[in-house]
């Protein structure tokens, strides 16, 4: 992996980041920046708030119980001080002010706190951390566009195709296609027609492949998959001259 793929899928960590909530402090205000100055991060950011708005969208309200306030209300009400041995004596003469036995037991007690806050912390940081990888690894294993190919004759799906965040597509079969002796199935894509077709796959068989859309732009909705039928070796006009076996529009997966 170059130190270019490094730096971009380190900007792609920070953009996943950023949209969770998982940013603080310097952190979230370079972000913040960078959604101004940086046109390719800022669509990072984009990307991401669209491969998790399905989670916002699956996840119940929950309505806080009745008694939640009361509780935490009771939770942060002042406890009596217990006096450290010693400290009764002095209250005689003197305040809680003046008793270096008291303040050294409740410094010592300030430590053990940070010290258990900072734990608490990292802790939670890492579970961030790895709440952020598990759902990356989710929306990257979710298709985000599915076009069902289907034959305009008999009615009947031939095969499914999957676009995914990543930017990866794949053909995967859905029936076995008869292909005869020198022809060979040929996969073509559409999202301009002031453009025209243009050819992502080729195959000899029926068969899963992953589809190459590297040059084209994004997937979108209603983007036109199909299959023809073509002599071997593929269309020699690079565009589709045998019959189309196979149709259909990309929709958002569900």
């Amino acid at each position: 992996m170059s130190m270019h793929d490094n730096d971009a899928r380190k900007d792609e960590d920070v953009a996943a980041d950023y949209v969770m909530g998982l940013l603080e402090g310097v952190e979230l205000a370079a972000a913040e920046q960078r959604m101004i100055d940086d046109i390719g991060f800022a669509k990072a950011v984009g990307v991401w708030r669209e491969r998790l708005a399905d989670f916002d969208a699956t996840a119940e309200a929950l309505v806080p119980s009745a008694g939640l306030w009361d509780r935490i209300a009771d939770s942060t009400k002042s406890r009596p001080v217990i006096p450290l041995p010693g400290a009764r004596a002095a209250l005689d003469g003197a305040t809680l002010w003046h008793n270096i036995r008291f303040w050294r037991g409740a410094g010592i007690g300030g430590v053990c706190a940070t010290l258990l806050l900072a734990v608490v912390l990292i802790g939670a940081i890492g579970t961030s951390r790895q709440l952020r990888n598990e759902l990356i690894a989710l929306a990257q294993s979710k298709p985000v566009y599915v076009a069902v190919l289907v034959n305009d004759a008999t009615k009947e799906a031939g095969a499914v195709v999957n676009a995914f965040a990543s930017g990866r597509v794949e053909l995967i079969p859905l029936r076995a296609i008869d292909v005869p002796a020198g022809r060979t199935l040929q996969v073509w894509t559409l999202w301009d027609r002031s453009v025209g077709p243009k050819s992502v796959g080729l195959s000899g068989q029926s068969r899963s492949l992953n589809l190459d859309l590297t040059s084209l732009p994004e997937t979108v909705q209603d983007q036109l998959f199909e299959i023809t039928l073509e002599p071997e070796g593929g269309s020699p006009i690079g565009r589709p001259t045998g019959p189309i076996l196979f149709k259909g529009n990309a929709a958002r997966a569900l």
